[in-house]
């Protein structure tokens, strides 16, 4: 028998709408306007294991540096495939705004942030799981404040996909019993 080359999994067609992204900013002359450099339809990276990702939008400090665009220069520069963070992580003292798209039947996947996120489903449903083994529902319309617990997100559904709303702002570390806990990726258990 002949060895068998393990093939990639295969992305379905997805089927939720199209993500639009309005950006507004300043004339020379100070009068508010829109801007037109960053494209407005938006492309959500796709990937294979179940999440594919929209970065909506990103600061490197709290609050953010509005004068001079340096936000925006920021954030542009973050678009480009050479400086895309290699971790959901958040610069220190900065934020993210994120959509997730959620493959049907997507595979739970374990981690910790050193964040303070808030979700809000906006199509289909997710499952939140933390590592005490408590699970929740979340719908359309529902909101997670998740707080750096170790928890995983899924899609329940075989056949539809699901997407949420993410924005997370880098916080202190969570303490408890005397220790910080820390970032982590794919590991089910703080203990």
């Amino acid at each position: 028998m002949a060895d068998q080359q393990q093939q990639p999994p295969v992305i379905p067609e997805k089927t939720l709408p199209t993500v639009y992204r309005y950006i507004t900013t300043h004339s020379s002359e100070g009068v508010s306007t829109f801007e037109t450099g960053i494209p407005e339809a938006v492309d959500f990276e796709r990937n294979p294991m179940g999440g594919d990702m929209f970065l909506a939008w990103s600061a490197t400090a709290f609050p953010a540096a509005l004068a001079r665009d340096v936000d925006l220069d920021g954030y542009r520069a973050g678009l480009e495939p050479t400086n895309k963070p290699a971790s959901f992580s958040t610069a220190p003292g900065g934020f993210q705004a994120s959509y997730i798209d959620f493959h049907p039947g997507c595979a739970p996947f374990w981690h910790r942030t050193r964040t303070i996120d808030f979700g809000v489903v906006i199509e289909g449903e997710v499952l939140l799981e933390l590592d005490g083994g408590e699970k929740r529902v979340l719908r359309k319309g529902d909101t997670v404040v998740q707080r750096g617990t170790n928890h995983a997100w899924s899609n329940p559904s075989q056949t539809e996909f699901a997407r949420v709303f993410y924005i997370a702002l880098d916080a202190q570390a969570p303490v408890v019993n005397g220790g910080k806990l820390a970032e982590s990726f794919g590991v089910v258990s703080h203990k």
